[in-house]
């Protein structure tokens, strides 16, 4: 049973991870359409970026595993953001720019598309080590 646990405790990890890669995307999508008076503060694309616990011990439940995933840390994504002249806009500095975020809605699609795979997949891997374990519990009935 442990190793079950181990599985579930694993797979619980890497849903926590995706989780935060869906929310980091939402974000990104709610500020696509956002402007700025200054490059420096135009909004940026925010990626996660993935630790193994390969040697971590975790505590899930009670149970003791080793290994799994976390988010380490958010990065600003590295492309270069635009600028787009609109004179008529509030935010426009004195030559009538205004500085656009760096995300790629497309992007951000086929991203949100892989994290909802990657965490329908581990969905998958904790229902499946859930049934074996009722299936063994099962066998030391009979």
């Amino acid at each position: 049973m442990k190793s079950i646990d181990s599985i579930i405790g694993i797979a619980s990890t890497a849903l926590n991870a995706q989780t935060v890669r869906m929310n980091t995307i939402a974000s990104n999508l709610a500020n696509a359409n956002t402007v700025s008076t200054t490059e420096d503060s135009a909004y940026r694309a925010k990626r996660p970026v993935f630790k193994a616990l390969m040697n971590e011990e975790m505590t899930n439940v009670g149970a003791q595993y080793v290994g799994g995933v976390k988010v380490h840390q958010l990065q600003n994504d590295p492309t270069p953001v635009r600028t787009q002249f609109d004179p008529g806009n509030p935010l426009a500095d004195e030559k009538g720019y205004v500085w656009l975020s760096n995300v790629n809605e497309m992007q951000e699609m086929v991203e949100m598309m892989s994290a909802s795979r990657s965490y329908q997949n581990n969905v998958e891997v904790a229902n499946t080590a859930k049934l074996l374990m009722m299936r063994t519990l099962e066998l030391t009935k009979s």
